[in-house]
């Protein structure tokens, strides 16, 4: 279990055990790759991230990835792993997000990117990435750099 401080301040937990906080949780980060390169979304706002968002209700957190995947980059993925869960414990609420590794097949251009601008790809991630301002608040703390570390062991990439 890692504890840290996110880019906002909040208390947060993260694991790589299977559901360490809960085996509901609200939210999902799918970390993905395509033809080599890491695929990511742009959020108008936010600035580029990985895909995720809100498991719907009746949704699995699985089934909410592969939505995630196709509604904010238009990619179908070949394959999908559980990596870890994490917590934030914020001022107003407390966040759990599960955490996935995904290999897209495709990228299927579309007329809408819900609430995106699209797909970003990367050969490689910025080496000071928490100093690019092009990407967003949720590529600034320890939850993706230690998810990346976590997939290069499990997989070759």
């Amino acid at each position: 279990m890692y504890t840290f401080q996110d880019y906002y301040h909040n208390h947060v937990k993260l694991s790589f055990k299977d559901n360490p906080f809960t085996d509901k949780p609200g939210h999902v980060l799918i970390l993905c790759r395509y033809k080599g390169q890491w695929l990511f979304t742009k959020h108008p706002r936010r600035g580029i991230e990985f895909p995720g968002g809100k498991v719907e209700a009746g949704e699995l957190p699985r089934e909410a990835a592969v939505r995630e995947v196709f509604e904010e980059t238009g990619g179908t993925l070949s394959s999908l792993s559980y990596i870890g869960q994490y917590k934030v414990e914020g001022r107003h609420e407390t966040i759990e997000k599960s955490i996935y590794y995904g290999t897209i097949a495709g990228l299927e251009k579309q007329k809408h990117y819900h609430e995106t601008e699209g797909p970003v790809l990367f050969k490689q991630l910025p080496k000071k990435l928490k100093e690019d301002s092009r990407f967003s608040f949720h590529m600034r703390d320890e939850v993706v750099e230690m998810s990346i570390q976590h997939i290069k062991a499990l997989f070759t990439i």
